[in-house]
């Protein structure tokens, strides 16, 4: 009997030992909690969401495009990055990353590995793209990125007929830098550029079906303030203490007490 109790006691630590592993083993979780996404859109409308600093994965075949989207703010400059994992038995093959803005506009990596070719004994072949800081509001005629949602796009250009079809993995990661007031500029748009934001008028803007559904952690920047303004304050008071003592310094002692008043 005592016997039986001790494997009992043992086969119970055992499987109390073993559950965080098996919990380990799970997809990881996002900072919200929700886990990590496995699956990208093939357009821009089924792009699968993903917030910043969460790494996406997905399964493939070469030739597809995959498509994801993310929030980014006022301030921020975004880097992606990506990684192909190849099939084990492929020719040379050029991959290429591309992020566009939420008027579905190309917009240029300032650097970055932005294409690449895998040589044919590659197993991975890895990408990035950082682009310029997103700005609070800009010309219409310019193609500056504005806040709102974000598009990547993964694919490979010039596969060889042969590797059409041959499953791929892929890995993606946003991560932003924050700029701060050295990027801040006069002005802001009325609405970050969502999908979905000016399907009804603005009265009705809150019932209206948005459907980008990721917001940065901390809402969308009102665009007016920046620490910018706290080092124009800085600044002025600056400007004021070197003004009053030079006024200090330039007035002198007064008249003189060998003057006459009357001279």
């Amino acid at each position: 009997m005592r016997v039986t109790r001790a494997l009992s006691v043992a086969l119970l630590t055992l499987g109390l030992a073993a559950a965080p592993a098996a919990a380990d083993a799970s997809p990881s979780p996002s900072p919200d909690g929700t886990s990590a996404p496995t699956r990208a859109g093939t357009s821009f409308r089924t792009a699968t969401e993903i917030e910043q600093g969460q790494q996406a994965t997905a399964s493939g075949s070469t030739g597809d495009y995959l498509y994801w989207s993310f929030p980014a703010d006022t301030g921020q400059r975004p880097t992606v990055e990506a990684t192909v994992k190849l099939p084990e038995t492929h020719a040379p093959q050029t991959w290429q990353i591309d992020v566009y803005d939420g008027l579905r506009r190309r917009q240029a990596c300032q650097y970055g590995a932005q294409t690449r070719t895998a040589a044919a004994d590659a197993s991975s072949v890895e990408l990035a793209c950082v682009l310029r800081t997103v700005r609070a509001w800009s010309e219409p005629w310019a193609n500056d990125p504005l806040p709102g949602t974000y598009y990547i796009r993964l694919t490979a250009t010039g596969v060889p007929t042969a590797d059409l079809g041959l499953p791929v993995g892929s890995e993606v990661r946003v991560d932003s830098k924050d700029i701060g007031g050295s990027a801040a500029v006069d002005g802001s748009l009325a609405e970050p550029l969502v999908p979905g934001v000016a399907t009804k008028p603005e009265e009705e803007q809150e019932k209206a079906a948005v459907l980008a559904g990721l917001e940065p952690e901390d809402g969308w920047a009102s665009g007016w303030w920046s620490d910018r303004w706290v080092w124009t304050a800085i600044g002025g008071i600056l400007a004021a203490l070197a003004g009053v003592g030079g006024y200090a310094l330039t007035r002198g002692t007064g008249r003189p007490s060998r003057v006459p008043p009357g001279a």
